[in-house]
C-alpha cells in the first residue's frame, strides 16, 4: 500500500529546496523540506497529546501552507484527518463531530467562534491544537500552538497506521450528513492514473482551488506533491470576483486549473479571459457538476494552447472515476459534453434494472473499481444501500446518475434519478435543506426543489412554504433561519411563501407544479 504521506517523503528527498507550497497571498511558502519538517513536528504533536493509529483528527481551518501541513502530520500520526467547512454553522459541524469522535480537533483563528460554538452545543470535551498563536476562545483552552509545534524535533514519529486516510462528510437527506471513508489506496490508485494521464512533473504551478472538505482538493494536494511541483492554494476570497480569478491564474503562471464549472462559467459571462490568455496554462481541467457546452467552446476558442479534460465521479469512488479529453472546439454547443471513459482501474456500468443496458439505451450509471469507499462512517445501513452487487459479482456503487454509452464505448451523463443535484460544484441532498427549513420555528409545511434556471451556478435551490396561523415569517427572517443551520452553498435562493402549498391526487406536495412556479414566465413577443 503506498501511504499519502510518503509521497511528500519521496520528493522531500528528491528535491529538498524545490517550492512545495504557496498561500494564498504569495508571502507564505514551504518547500519540501520545510514541509516534511513541519508534517513532522505536527505528528509529533498529535502522538504526544495522546493520538492514537486510527484515531479522527478535525481540521477547521482556513486553507493555508500551514492547514496543509496539518493534514499530512495527521496521516504520519497514523491517524484519519477530517476537514470541516469552518464556515458551516455550529449546529451542523457539531454532528460532524459527534460522527467522527476525533481526538484532536486542529484550528485556525478564523474558527474560534465555531470552536465556542461547538461546546455551546454540548461537546464540552473538545482537545483543540492551534495552527497559530494560542486561541482563545470562551469556553475552551488551546492543546498547543504553532510555536510549541516549531519547537519540537523534526523527526518523524514511528507509529502504527490506518487504511483509512480521511473522513469527507456529504451532505445527507435525513439532515445527517454521511462521512464518506477514504483510503490510502484509493487515493493513490487515482494519482498513479493522474500523473501518467496528464504528464504532471518537476516545475508544474497547480491550483489548488476547492476547499478542504471537498474531495477534489485531495487532487491537487497529493498529485502535486508526488509530481514534486508546486501547489498554489487559491484564496477564498476571490469567491465569484471574475476578474481577480483570472489574474491569479496569469499572475502566478500556473501550468494546471482544476475547478467546478460554475468557476468558469462565471468568467467566461464576465468575458474574463483575453485571446491566448495564459500562456503559462498546459490543462483546465473540471469535475463536480456539468459545464455548458457554448462554455466550453467560449473557453477553447480563447485558449488554443489549452488541454481541456472533462473528469466525472462522486465523493464515493474517490474524486473522478472516468475523464474526457475534449478534441476540438465542439461543433455543435447543444450537444453536452460526454463523461468519457473509466481512469485506470475504474469501470463504469449503465444498468437497466440490474442488466446492462443496450448500446444508446438509457439507465443507471454505477461505478467499479479500485476507486470505491469501504462505506460510509458506522453507517452500514446506507453502505448497504450504496454499495451493491453488480452482474458479475462485483461490487459496485450506485450513483444515481442516468447514463447512455454510445458506439464507441463513451460514457453520456443524462441527469439525476432522485432529488440529490449538483450546485456550484457541491452535492447537495435536497432532503437535508428542507429538514433545515421544517427546523424552522412558525414553518407549516415546505417543499425544497431543485430548478434549472440557466445561471452560471448550475441547479437553483428554491424553497416554497407555508406558515402556521399566528406566525409571521417574511423571507429575510428564513434565509436568516436556515443559513444558520446549514452552509451557505445550501440556502435556497428563490422563495415562495404561499397560503398552502400544491398537492397530488394522492395528496402529496406537488413538487413539478413547484418548479414551474420558480421558472419565469415567458416574455411575450413584441
Amino acid at each position: 500500500m503506498t501511504r499519502l504521506e510518503d509521497l511528500l517523503t519521496a520528493s522531500a528527498e528528491r528535491s529538498p529546496g524545490s517550492t512545495a507550497l504557496i498561500g494564498p497571498d504569495g508571502t507564505e511558502t514551504l518547500t519540501y523540506a520545510e514541509l516534511e519538517a513541519t508534517t513532522n513536528r505536527i505528528a509529533r504533536a498529535l502522538v504526544d497529546r495522546g493520538v492514537a493509529p486510527g484515531d479522527r483528527v478535525g481540521v477547521l481551518a482556513a486553507k493555508t501552507p500551514w492547514t496543509i501541513a496539518s493534514l499530512i502530520g495527521t496521516l504520519k500520526a497514523g491517524a484519519v484527518y477530517v476537514p470541516v467547512d469552518s464556515a458551516s454553522p455550529a449546529t451542523r459541524v457539531a454532528r460532524i463531530i459527534r460522527s467522527a469522535e476525533p481526538s484532536v480537533l486542529l484550528a485556525d483563528a478564523t474558527a474560534t467562534t465555531l470552536v465556542d460554538g461547538l461546546v455551546a452545543e454540548g461537546l464540552t470535551d473538545l482537545m483543540v491544537g492551534s495552527l497559530e498563536a494560542p486561541l482563545t476562545g470562551e469556553r475552551f483552552t488551546s492543546a498547543f500552538s504553532r510555536d510549541e509545534v516549531a519547537a519540537l524535533e523534526p523527526t518523524r514519529p514511528g507509529v502504527g497506521k490506518d487504511a483509512l486516510a480521511h473522513l469527507l462528510f456529504t451532505s445527507g437527506s435525513t439532515g445527517i450528513p454521511k462521512g464518506v471513508m477514504i483510503t490510502h489506496d484509493m487515493v493513490s490508485a487515482f494519482v498513479d492514473w493522474a500523473l501518467g494521464h496528464f504528464g504532471t512533473k518537476p516545475g508544474d504551478r497547480i491550483s489548488g482551488h476547492p476547499p478542504l472538505h471537498f474531495d477534489l482538493s485531495t487532487f491537487d494536494i497529493y498529485a502535486t506533491l508526488a509530481a514534486g511541483a508546486e501547489l498554489h492554494l487559491v484564496p477564498a476570497s476571490l469567491g465569484l470576483d471574475a476578474r481577480k480569478t483570472a489574474a491569479f491564474i496569469r499572475d502566478r503562471e500556473l501550468t494546471q486549473w482544476f475547478s467546478v464549472p460554475s468557476v468558469l462559467t462565471y468568467l467566461a459571462r464576465f468575458d474574463a479571459v483575453a485571446e491566448h490568455d495564459f500562456p503559462a496554462l498546459e490543462r483546465l481541467l473540471w469535475c463536480g457538476e456539468v459545464l455548458p457546452t457554448p462554455i466550453l467552446a467560449h473557453w477553447m476558442r480563447k485558449l488554443p494552447h489549452v488541454r481541456f479534460t472533462n473528469l466525472y465521479g462522486p465523493t464515493e469512488a474517490t474524486i473522478a472515476s472516468s475523464y474526457y479529453d475534449v478534441p476540438a472546439v465542439p461543433a455543435d454547443e447543444s450537444v453536452p459534453v460526454p463523461i468519457g471513459v473509466p481512469c485506470a482501474g475504474e469501470s463504469l456500468l449503465v444498468l437497466d434494472e440490474g442488466a446492462p443496458a443496450p448500446v444508446g439505451g438509457i439507465g443507471e450509471l454505477y461505478i467499479g473499481g479500485v476507486g470505491l469507499s469501504p462505506g460510509y462512517w458506522r453507517d452500514q445501513e446506507k453502505t448497504d444501500a450504496a454499495f451493491v452487487t453488480g452482474p458479475d459479482g462485483e461490487r459496485i456503487y450506485r450513483t444515481g446518475d442516468l447514463a447512455r454509452t454510445d458506439d464507441d464505448g463513451v460514457v453520456h451523463f443524462l441527469g439525476r434519478t432522485d432529488s440529490q443535484i449538483k450546485s456550484r460544484g457541491y452535492r447537495i441532498e435536497l432532503g437535508e435543506v428542507e429538514t433545515a427549513v421544517n427546523t424552522v420555528s412558525g414553518v407549516k409545511e415546505c417543499a425544497v426543489v431543485g430548478v434549472d434556471l440557466g445561471g452560471f451556478e448550475g441547479t437553483t435551490i428554491c424553497c416554497a412554504y407555508s406558515v402556521a396561523e399566528g406566525a409571521s415569517l417574511p423571507v429575510n427572517d428564513m434565509r436568516r433561519a436556515v443559513g444558520a443551520l446549514v452552509p451557505r452553498y445550501m440556502v435556497p435562493a428563490k422563495w415562495l411563501v404561499l397560503d398552502e402549498l400544491p398537492k397530488n391526487v394522492n395528496g402529496k406536495i406537488d413538487r413539478p407544479v413547484l418548479r414551474e412556479r420558480f421558472r419565469p414566465a415567458p416574455k411575450e413577443s413584441e
